[in-house]
């Protein structure tokens, strides 16, 4: 039920922003060629996404103590549907990492010699405000909300793996910078919060670390006419 309402904010948001970038745009194509054009610009659009990412995770004692590091890669793609200045982004994405189980004593991580792959899933929903849009460099910046799946396998013993979905939320922001009328790349920066995937036992529960998410920076390449 969160999650569905919170989609449904992030909906709002983007449906919010349309009839509000239309203000003032009444005018006669014919009388004005350049301003024709922007509303051309203020058309619907679909366009696909395919991008890489990397995530500090801010359970860094875990993730240091289980796989070495607290950084993360993510791969993924989706699509992004963009009117006048709002944009509204769905997008799927997959990390996977392997380690070794670990625990916590006196504050010092000692490793277990089992090994283990940890995969993560996110599924997110973002909406928000595309600025001077209709130019070839288009900073932006969102809101959104995510369903965040964490997959724990190890070779020891099944009953020690982990399946586990939470939600989560994300602000975004970066710019977009057009190459062509159909391709385009963008540069931004992501913060997450997943709170209650971790923290539940072992080594996270040890160490108070409960939140799935951290800061990524995204690279991505958009194909779809630009606006």
């Amino acid at each position: 039920m969160i999650a569905t309402r919170s989609v449904f904010i992030c909906i709002a948001i983007w449906a919010l922003a349309v009839p509000l970038s239309a203000q003032g745009r009444r005018v006669d194509p014919q009388s004005d060629p350049r301003r024709a054009s922007v509303q051309d610009d203020d058309r619907l659009a679909v366009r696909a996404v395919g991008f890489a990412s990397g995530q500090w995770f801010s359970a860094s004692t875990t993730f240091n103590a289980v796989f070495d590091d607290a950084f993360g890669r993510f791969f993924g793609g989706g699509i992004e549907v963009i009117e006048g200045p709002a944009f509204l982004d769905v997008s799927v994405s997959r990390s996977s990492k392997t380690g070794q189980r670990a625990f916590l004593y006196n504050g010092q991580a000692y490793t277990l010699n089992i090994p283990l792959t940890a995969t993560i899933t996110p599924f997110e929903v973002s909406g928000g405000y595309r600025f001077r849009h209709g130019t070839s460099v288009v900073p932006y910046a969102g809101v959104g909300i995510g369903s965040y799946g964490y997959f724990e396998t190890s070779s020891s013993d099944a009953t020690d793996d982990v399946s586990e979905r939470h939600v989560g939320f994300l602000v975004v922001g970066g710019a977009e910078f057009r190459l062509s009328r159909l391709v385009s790349v963008a540069a931004d920066a992501q913060y997450t919060r997943i709170p209650g995937i971790l923290g539940n036992a072992g080594l996270s529960k040890d160490a108070g670390e409960n939140d799935l998410g951290g800061i990524a920076v995204r690279a991505k390449v958009i194909v779809g006419f630009g606006r």
